[in-house]
C-alpha cells in the first residue's frame, strides 16, 4: 500500500471537495476509508494500491474534473 498526498489549486467550496471525494473514492485500487480531501490546505490524502493503481490515474481522474493538481508525493 502506497500513501499519496496530492497538492490541488484552491479549493473554492465545500462542493468541490465532495466531487473530489467521490471521484477518487470510485477509483478501483484506493482504499475508500484513506481518502482525506482538506478544504483549506487543497491537499488530498490517501492510500491506494499500486499493483492496482498509479498516481497518474489518481491525478487524471481529479485533473478531468477540472481542479489542477500542483503536485503530488508517493511514499
Amino acid at each position: 500500500m502506497s500513501k499519496a498526498t496530492i497538492q490541488l489549486e484552491s479549493l473554492t467550496c465545500p462542493s468541490c471537495l465532495q466531487k473530489i471525494d467521490n471521484a477518487v473514492k470510485g477509483l478501483d485500487g484506493v482504499e475508500k476509508e484513506s481518502v482525506n480531501v482538506m478544504f483549506n490546505s487543497s491537499k488530498v490524502k490517501l492510500n491506494f494500491d499500486d499493483s492496482k493503481i498509479n498516481i497518474n490515474k489518481i491525478e487524471e481522474a481529479i485533473s478531468k474534473l477540472g481542479y489542477e493538481v500542483k503536485k503530488s508525493s508517493v511514499r
